[in-house]
């Protein structure tokens, strides 16, 4: 459950599964995975689970209106969007099976490289 910053005590918190009724009006198919206080006053940071990936959702302290796009800094000169998007989509490249893989080089190089390709 998150809460919002301000006074109006109707938008003090929004919880995972209001964040999700309020998302599947645009699409049954969406889910809300996290919520928290955004940055700005006033909003939600609200993680979406698209099906296929995870984007972020500002939902206002009504309740009523989501804003999609980039939340920036124009203080820090930061966008605080891509920031947290980095955040959410890393990969634990250790979870990878590699069993399979076609290696070059050395087996016991310090980096790796993964590239993935679909053959057809």
């Amino acid at each position: 459950m998150a809460y919002a910053r301000g006074a109006d005590t109707k938008c003090e918190t929004l919880t995972k599964d209001e964040a999700t009724a309020i998302v599947k009006t645009l699409d049954p198919n969406l889910s809300a995975i996290d919520v928290r206080t955004s940055s700005a006053e006033g909003i939600w940071e609200v993680t979406v689970n698209t099906g296929t990936k995870r984007v972020l959702a500002y939902i206002g302290c009504s309740k009523h209106y989501i804003i999609l796009g980039d939340l920036l800094d124009t203080k820090d000169k930061k966008n605080l969007t891509q920031e947290w998007m980095t955040e959410i989509n890393k990969v634990d490249v250790s979870s990878i099976p590699l069993d399979d893989a076609l290696v070059m080089g050395d087996k016991s190089a310090p980096h790796k490289l993964i590239v993935f390709d679909e053959p057809e």
